[in-house]
């Protein structure tokens, strides 16, 4: 007889184990699961992003992702100081490197403060080398309060949380299909069957394919998966970057820009870039995984995507493959980089969901299915905002399950 479980989530990333965190922790007695398909814990996106505590700038403000990743930062930095898991609020410059910039760094100074941050200061280039001697810009943002952690780390005192509190961790646990029965649910998995009421599904870059195979519909969004790539400073170049030196972001497009990050752990890494992913998992160029491709260029929303933002992602492309051009859009930050400054880094995917009308999907997206929820759309600042998120979810629950 198959193990039967109040509430199944489906991914050990994060955000799933936030949300198993936070519905423990309001419903004691709920019996919970948490199946992860891979051998341990945050192995993708949790494991292989920058490792920033991101403050809330760059979010429209009143929308879930601002009001999740201001909320988040707070809860996962009390969270770190009862638990002991170490972070450094260190502060960020986010530097115009032109006059053509001011227009979009002043927004981003009205985006911060409307979405309540505190000692955000637009700066000039004396200043400016006050916080980074190294960094040029005709004006630069301060934000201070940015800061760098190792969510890994995070990752594993949520699960040891999660499993004083009684929950259940699986590992090495493929959900490979749900059937619909009596009352419940059963997750069929690489190891056994799963008996639930209900299922939430945190499966990031799986997360559409998760929503499909449990008859969820949504058409409109899929993900589409972007890889990022990072080189590292050599050692002996560390001094070049005190903390974390930003551009400023192209408003059309979801990501950040090529940018130097202090490491929590140690280091200094410069990037990342976003080159589409043939893989759903697939952190080199040679990855490819044909199944993940054909999900990818047979959704009508890629080629729309791909019809409006081609010069940008043939820029991208260019960064991706040429180690010159990397550099050179460095240089607009740290304008003494070389390339014999930069060894090779690491890399993610970033889980993006896009429409169908080709829109690069802006804030979270959670959706309610009949016995399940499903975490569509949770890219970065994910991580940052993910006891909100896990918050969120566990209201959802107590409200749609009646826990």
């Amino acid at each position: 007889m198959a193990s039967f479980y109040d509430v199944t989530i489906i991914g050990g990333g994060i955000v799933g184990l936030a949300t198993a965190l936070k519905i423990g922790e309001a419903h004691p007695r709920v019996k919970l699961l948490i199946l992860e398909k891979e051998p341990d814990l945050a192995r993708h996106q949790t494991g292989h992003n920058s490792g920033v505590i991101h403050s809330g700038l760059y979010y429209r403000p009143g929308s879930f992702k601002a009001r999740s990743c201001v909320a988040g930062r707070k809860a996962l930095m009390e969270f770190c100081d009862r638990n002991g898991v170490p972070y450094e609020i260190c502060g960020k410059v986010v530097v115009a490197s032109s006059a053509e910039e001011l227009s979009r760094l002043e927004e981003l100074h009205r985006r911060g403060l409307a979405n309540g941050l505190q000692g955000l200061e637009i700066i000039g280039p004396e200043r400016l080398r006050e916080f980074e001697p190294h960094a040029a810009g005709v004006k630069a943002l301060c934000v201070p309060q940015t800061g760098i952690i190792d969510y890994k780390k995070v990752a594993a005192a949520y699960a040891e949380k999660i499993r004083a509190n009684g929950g259940d961790i699986r590992t090495s646990h493929r959900v490979v299909g749900v059937i619909e029965g009596d009352g419940e649910l059963v997750a069929q998995t690489s190891m056994g069957d799963y008996r639930t009421k209900y299922l939430i599904n945190c499966c990031g870059l799986q997360s559409d394919l998760m929503a499909k195979m449990m008859r969820v519909r949504d058409g409109e969004h899929r993900i589409i998966p972007f890889r990022g790539e990072y080189y590292k400073l050599a050692p002996q170049r560390h001094y070049l970057v005190r903390n974390l030196i930003y551009p400023v972001p192209d408003p059309a497009f979801p990501f950040l820009g090529v940018h130097f990050t202090r490491m929590a752990n140690g280091g200094v890494e410069a990037g990342p870039n976003a080159v589409l992913a043939y893989a759903r998992e697939g952190y080199c160029h040679t990855a490819v995984n044909l199944g993940d491709l054909w999900q990818t260029v047979s959704f009508k929303g890629f080629w729309a995507m791909a019809g409006k933002y081609w010069r940008t992602g043939f820029g991208e492309l260019h960064r991706s493959l040429s180690k010159a051009a990397f550099v050179k859009a460095l240089q607009k930050l740290l304008p003494e980089i070389k390339e014999s400054d930069l060894v090779a880094g690491g890399a993610g995917v970033r889980a993006q969901a896009v429409s169908a009308s080709g829109a690069l999907v802006d804030d979270f997206v959670i959706q309610q299915g009949r016995h399940s929820i499903h975490v569509l759309n949770a890219p970065s600042p994910g991580a940052t905002a993910s006891l909100a998120i896990g918050q969120t979810i566990a209201e959802m629950a107590a409200k749609n399950f009646g826990l």
